[in-house]
């Protein structure tokens, strides 16, 4: 039997989920070893633009809830709303942790421990993906087109929903590297998240606060 969990509970999973993406994700970046798909994308559209690392997020989440409408096929005020609610605070979370990071001694450390700080950071993201795609309160615009493509196209396979739904970042960063002939922030970590952080979420959900199961999948029907 699933134990619902009480509104205490569900907002301080919900933050703990939020700051552990935000400091993988800054842990990426801030090491070069290789981002997470979206993150990494983000990180080569700002070198080629000029721009700065948050906009480039927030552009980015723009472009997923577009997307989203598509695969849900109507329009949510309530995962619209959700949406912006977490990617505006996440976009400018990520930027001033990976400001941090490049200020301590991480960059002094021996390669292969950079290189498993790296892959710490990644399960981190994916850890936090299946906490807050479980409790499905708000989502980040990236992580919900993932959760559609997961459950309504690939029968739950969160496997092949991640690597799915990497194809736009994947094509971002194929024309950046055209234009500037430089690749930032895509090392062996990338291969890591475009390989594993599918499988990852997956374990997650059945390891990390198992008592908590996917709730109200497509019910937002406030715009129908």
């Amino acid at each position: 039997m699933t134990t619902r969990l009480t509104m205490r509970q569900q907002i301080i999973y919900f933050t703990v989920s939020i700051i552990l993406n935000c400091l993988g994700n800054g842990i990426t970046v801030a090491l070069n070893l290789g981002s997470a798909l979206w993150t990494a994308s983000a990180v080569n559209i700002s070198h080629a633009s000029g721009l700065q690392l948050n906009t480039i997020l927030i552009l980015i989440a723009a472009f997923a809830i577009v997307v989203n409408v598509f695969l849900r096929g109507y329009f949510s005020w309530h995962a619209f709303i959700g949406n912006i609610l977490f990617a505006v605070p996440f976009s400018i979370l990520v930027g001033w942790f990976s400001k941090l990071f490049l200020q301590t001694p991480l960059m002094t450390l021996p390669l292969v421990a950079r290189v498993f700080l790296d892959f710490g950071g990644i399960m981190l993201i994916g850890i936090a993906i299946s906490i807050y795609q479980r409790l499905n309160i708000a989502l980040h615009p990236t992580d919900e087109m993932m959760q559609l493509v997961r459950f309504k196209l690939l029968h739950g396979n969160a496997w092949a929903a991640q690597i799915t739904s990497f194809i736009p970042p994947i094509i971002a960063i194929t024309i950046t590297y055209l234009l500037t002939r430089q690749l930032y922030a895509i090392n062996l970590g990338t291969a890591f998240s475009l390989l594993c952080q599918g499988y990852i979420i997956g374990q997650a959900d059945k390891l990390v606060v198992p008592k908590l199961k996917h709730q109200h999948l497509f019910d937002r029907n406030d715009a129908k």
